[in-house]
């Protein structure tokens, strides 16, 4: 088991999310890539967050991340109120179209699992037109369930003769966590991504929203009015809950924190105010 590296990083209700911005998230992923060990890169937002209250093993799987990325302005919010001012949102879809976008990566393969019949071929489509240096080598549309037997070995076979760099995941949290700490082992490929939508995002299924609507941390009510018959009974458990423990963590927070006289080196005598 390897040991994994001190990193900065934001503690929300129990999960550490990696502080960093778009810039710092490329360069985990260069030198995880580059790297001798193999990992999978969760995208935590709110949702993610409540369901690993309820769910330790999806806790446990994001503390065994490669990197847990800041997937919505209220988890960069909490991570800056805890003094990593440069922490930015970096959504899945964002980092994954960076990935492809930039010349750096134009040696890396890829490998897409996920989304509805037919969609992950038509992303391979539209992302190999607009990025001719992108290689992507196949790619899987799973069934709504767990896989069978003959299904996971077929699929452990065929990653082991295309030998993808990364493996794109895009069925959903909790779903796609499970589904990387299970197989990272047993696949033949450097990194994984649970980027969740990306695959609805970058197909223009899912319309995208203005930067400032992203910046307000209102992206949630954007998807909300897309597919409210979905959504709704996510929203309505997750976002009250988050908000009211959220702020119960920073209020004990800050009642723990030591007063600003004892933050004073030992033995430096305290300034004395003339009367």
């Amino acid at each position: 088991m390897k040991t994994k590296e001190v990193r900065p990083t934001a503690h929300v209700l129990g999960v550490d999310v990696d502080a960093v911005d778009m810039e710092g998230a490329l360069q985990r992923v260069t030198s995880a890539l580059e790297g001798p060990c193999k990992g999978y890169v969760c995208v935590a937002g709110v949702h993610g967050v409540m369901e690993a209250q309820r769910n330790p093993q999806l806790l446990d799987i994001y503390a065994a991340s490669e990197m847990t990325i800041p997937d919505g302005m209220p988890l960069a919010w909490v991570g800056r109120i805890q003094g990593h001012h440069a922490m930015q949102r970096v959504t899945g879809p964002d980092l994954m179209l960076e990935i492809f976008r930039r010349k750096e990566f134009a040696h890396v393969t890829h490998f897409f699992y996920g989304g509805r019949e037919g969609i992950a071929a038509e992303l391979r489509d539209k992302l190999t037109t607009q990025f001719p240096w992108t290689k992507i080598v196949g790619t899987y549309t799973p069934p709504f369930r767990e896989l069978s037997g003959s299904e996971a070995s077929q699929l452990i076979e065929a990653i082991a003769t295309l030998k993808p760099d990364i493996i794109w995941v895009g069925i959903s949290t909790p779903k796609q966590e499970i589904f990387m700490a299970r197989y990272l082992p047993l696949l033949h490929a450097k990194l994984m991504f649970g980027v969740g939508a990306a695959f609805d995002f970058h197909t223009g299924q899912i319309r995208d929203c203005s930067d400032w609507i992203k910046r307000a941390g209102l992206q949630w009510l954007h998807r909300l009015l897309q597919d409210p018959k979905r959504l709704w009974r996510r929203y309505l458990r997750n976002n009250p809950a988050f908000l009211w423990r959220i702020a119960i963590q920073l209020l004990k927070a800050q009642k723990s924190a030591p007063p600003a006289w004892k933050e004073q080196t030992p033995g430096t005598p305290h300034q004395i105010l003339p009367r």
